[in-house]
């Protein structure tokens, strides 16, 4: 809070209307050895300008350096109209719309993220919300093995490209509820999924695939082709997508050679507004077929009219175990997170479909241009040759964690060391562009770069010392 309007003589009357006599007494039923006493070593309190001043010095020492890493949370560019709308009290202090009469703006706001979310991703139906982008992905495996009545295993083809952090969310929240992860290799060559090694599941039963786009290297999958593999074994195909990508590329809705489309679509929605953060809070967004509604976990918002024909927004469905019988819940644990949600409408509604077009090509075009700088130096090789979108894998001839140490030390944050994830890649990195990095920024990353692998060069090959 950054302002306590109450005064001395505030907090005086109204402890005469309660009938308490000091603050102290409201927490009397506390025993006294439960108590800390008092605080010596916590100084005196600070005037609001002192405290101002001393956590701006306290930011000033963390630095503010380059951000070149990717892996699932992106530098974008956020509007300062998003959240300053976000945070006013209307918005930042709205609670789930269990009452619709006392919640139509909150309502609204939903229901038109849900349209927003569908258009973006060519679907029927969009829940609103869920916690995060990889426990959202574990809903959606929990939703197709409900769903897919014709497969009888509890099994999901899940490729090696899908971002680590999601493979390992999904696997702790499904694994107890015997369901099994069964991983597809990548092609080395291309980063992409391996068609041979995929094709060596067809004709087994499955009851779903996960179709990561672009994947966790950055490459594009092919979409298409493993949409059709999924139907025609039998399958559904869970779609985990970037949704500014989607501005661009062809949304999971119209997937397939025959336009089809993906079954369920989710994925994180940080890029839509939300700032680094240190991780979160983010939220994870979910789409799927009109057919497939009533499998969604969540809630979903829709729109009516009342008696007298005034537009009305209620919760239409609320499949959760808070509204219905917990043995029918389609989920215990899914969370609307509002206020990120209220954020990312506001940033789609500034932006557009235009707007987002444009960050996305500027984000392609600025990965394109480092990728240029930085494979022109020795000792720095790209390691796939699929087309790829916001960030891409880099060889680099030298350990990649040393490298990074030595650029976190020149106020440079130079991208995702690969090698616990995918140690079969050696001295791999992943780096990325956002719209953020500018020409200037990029060459000087290259800059520090290249200094920092030819001093590694010069230190292990010394120069022969010559005698007259």
């Amino acid at each position: 809070m950054p302002f306590i309007p109450h005064t001395q003589d505030d907090v005086r009357r109204m402890l005469e209307v309660i009938g308490v006599g000091q603050i102290e007494d409201l927490f009397d039923e506390i025993p006294d050895d439960l108590r800390c006493g008092e605080l010596e070593h916590v100084p005196e309190g600070l005037s609001e300008m002192e405290v101002a001043a001393l956590m701006q010095a306290r930011a000033r020492e963390d630095g503010q350096p380059l951000c070149f890493i990717g892996a699932g949370a992106y530098d974008h560019h956020i509007p300062a109209a998003v959240w300053q709308i976000a945070t006013r009290g209307e918005y930042y202090s709205a609670y789930t719309p269990y009452q619709a009469e006392a919640s139509q703006g909150t309502l609204q706001l939903l229901y038109e993220y849900q349209s927003m979310m569908t258009a973006l991703m060519a679907m029927d139906v969009s829940n609103a919300s869920l916690y995060d982008g990889a426990s959202g992905l574990a809903e959606a495996v929990l939703m197709a093995v409900r769903a897919n009545r014709k497969s009888k295993s509890r099994r999901i083809l899940v490729p090696r490209t899908l971002n680590p952090a999601y493979r390992k969310t999904v696997r702790t929240i499904v694994g107890n509820q015997n369901i099994e992860l069964v991983e597809v290799a990548f092609d080395p060559v291309t980063g992409r999924t391996d068609r041979e090694a995929l094709q060596a599941h067809a004709g087994k039963d499955f009851a779903a695939i996960v179709i990561p786009q672009p994947n966790f290297f950055g490459v594009l999958e092919d979409a298409d082709a493993l949409t059709d593999f999924a139907h025609a074994n039998g399958m559904l195909a869970i779609a985990v997508v970037n949704p500014l990508v989607m501005a661009v590329l062809q949304p999971p809705g119209e997937w397939g050679t025959d336009g089809g489309g993906a079954d369920i679509a989710c994925g994180e929605g940080q890029p839509l507004g939300a700032p680094l953060a240190s991780g979160g809070p983010y939220f994870g967004f979910m789409c799927a077929r009109q057919s497939l509604v009533r499998q969604m976990p969540g809630r979903i918002i829709g729109k009516t009219v009342d008696l007298e024909g005034k537009t009305g927004y209620a919760l239409t469905l609320q499949a959760r175990e808070q509204h219905i019988r917990r043995s029918k819940a389609t989920s215990n644990i899914c969370t609307n997170q509002g206020l990120l949600v209220t954020a990312a409408t506001i940033h789609m509604a500034l932006l557009g479909g235009e707007g987002l077009a444009r960050v996305a090509a500027s984000c392609h075009r600025n990965t394109a241009a480092l990728l240029q700088q930085l494979t022109g130096i020795d000792g720095v090789e790209r390691l796939f040759d699929g087309p790829v979108f916001h960030e891409g894998v880099l060889r680099l001839a030298a350990p990649v964690a040393e490298i990074l140490r030595s650029l976190a030390a020149h106020n440079v944050l130079g991208g995702y060391d690969l090698g616990d994830d995918y140690p079969e890649l050696g001295n791999a990195l992943l780096v990325c562009a956002t719209e953020l990095r500018t020409e200037g920024e990029m060459s000087e990353y290259a800059g520090k770069l290249a200094r920092i692998m030819a001093a590694r060069t010069q230190a292990k090959c010394p120069v022969e010392p010559k005698f007259s």
